[in-house]
Formats: C-alpha cells, structure tokens, sequence
C-alpha cells in the first residue's frame, strides 16, 4: 500500500510477524539489485515488526504503461544485470519463493546447486506434503541425468529469481521496474526461461536481450528443466494440477534424453 504525508511516499507490505524474515531477505535482494544501476528496482528502507504485523517499507514508484521501446530496455538492462557476477552459486542467506523457503547456500558447481538447493528441495517437500509415486519416481530419474541436461558451463549471474509478468512494471518515465525478487546468483537461462513460463514479456524483450547476450545452444531444452522448479514450486504450494503439469515436463526432459 501507499503512505504519504503530503510531501512523500513510501510503498509498504505487511504480513503476519513471523514474516519478518521473509522481508528481510527481500529487502537484501532489492538493494543488490538497485546497486547494480541495471534496470530500476525500488530501494528498501526498513523492515520491523508492530503489533502481530512485519512490515517493509521501500521506496513509492508511480508507474505508467509501459512502450514498446520500453519493453525492448527491459531486455537490454535485464542482460546487463546479468553481467554481474559471482565466485559461486548461491546467496549469502536464503530467502522465499513465493511463500516457500528457497535454500542458497554457495556451491561451486551449477549442476550441484542445481540437483540440492533446486529440484531436490522441491522434490523433498512434494514427497512430505504427499505427492509421492510416480512424481518422486520421475524425479530421481531426472536428477541422475542431470549432467546430460546441464551440458553447458554457465557464470553465476546476479538473478531476480522471480521473474514472472507480475513482478516487472514501468514507471512513468517509461523506464523497466522490477520488484518482489527472490535473488541470488545462478545461470542467468533460469530467469529467461521463467519469463516465458507464464508469458507476458513479448518479442521486443527476447530480441533486444539477445542483442545484448545470446544465450547459448540447448537453452530450449534446460528452460523446461528449469521452469519444473517453479511449476512444482506451485504444486506444493497450490496442489491442483501443477502436479500434472509437473509429471508431463519430467516426460518430456527423459524422453529427449533417450
């Protein structure tokens, strides 16, 4: 929501107070995506606590429509976010998915990172809220396969990691805004791959990105592997039919790998 006194504003989340972790986190995530001077995130200023309430409060950007030459930027700055990189994988601290914890702890190797902190974990907490038999058997398949699919070598760029429609706005200087991230460092096809998972970027995004940096051979192919994360983010969190629509990217992947 928006407060102002007449001369400021400011936007605030609130959330129950065990939230308070949760933001943070987010509010880390903002910062370092700020600091980059890549493409606009609002700087956070304070995280606490009032009542039974935790709150973040960060900066107020009005927002506009949004062009086509801005959609196009959002590409072009999206890529130089990119560009800014780590030693390893990972995140000094972990942080949320949605409403899951998302484990990040360093790891040198991306398909390690990966197996353990990506698809494992997600498979780990399907199997405790019940979603078991073919969905596990299917999914240790695909993590003893997954150097097949991991075939390239990726450098750990600075992410988003949330980066769906919903988190990617305009200002009013028609200038790309990005919010609501679940940051770390990881293979930078991730974060394409989930702007594709549930539309909404169009092609002057794609285009201008690749202009920028190409992404590499076999990124159709780890994009499903890739999105699986999220959609059996969305099974955990939501049940219905993610867990098909899980079940059918874990068939696709095995069947490409013969």
């Amino acid at each position: 929501m928006k407060l102002a006194d007449g001369d400021q504003a400011w936007f605030v989340k609130l959330n129950d107070a065990s939230r308070l972790e949760m933001f943070q986190a987010e509010a880390e995530g903002l910062q370092a995506l700020a600091d980059t001077d890549t493409i606009r995130a609002p700087r956070p200023l304070l995280t606490g606590r009032h009542g039974g309430q935790a709150y973040i409060v960060m900066e107020y950007i009005p927002l506009g429509r949004g062009s086509g030459r801005a959609t196009a930027l959002a590409g072009e700055q999206l890529a130089a976010l990119h560009r800014h990189t780590a030693k390893a994988f990972g995140w000094h601290r972990d942080n949320t998915i949605g409403s899951t914890h998302q484990p990040n702890g360093w790891m040198e190797d991306w398909t390690d990172f990966w197996r353990e902190r990506r698809l494992g974990y997600q498979l780990e907490l399907a199997a405790r809220n019940g979603l078991g038999g073919r969905l596990q058997t299917l999914g240790e398949r695909l993590l003893e396969r997954f150097p097949a699919l991991l075939d390239h070598h990726p450098v750990p760029s600075l992410i988003h990691g949330d980066l769906w429609g919903g988190n990617l706005a305009f200002d009013d200087q028609d200038q790309p805004v990005i919010y609501d991230p679940a940051t770390y460092y990881g293979d930078r096809e991730a974060e394409l791959a989930m702007t594709e998972l549930f539309g909404g970027f169009g092609g002057a995004f794609y285009d201008a990105y690749q202009l920028v940096w190409p992404l590499d051979p076999g990124y159709a192919t780890r994009k499903t592997l890739y999105n699986l994360y999220h959609i059996l983010n969305h099974a955990n969190m939501f049940g219905g039919g993610y867990q098909g629509q899980a079940l059918r990217m874990m068939e696709q992947l095995l069947a490409e790998l013969g």
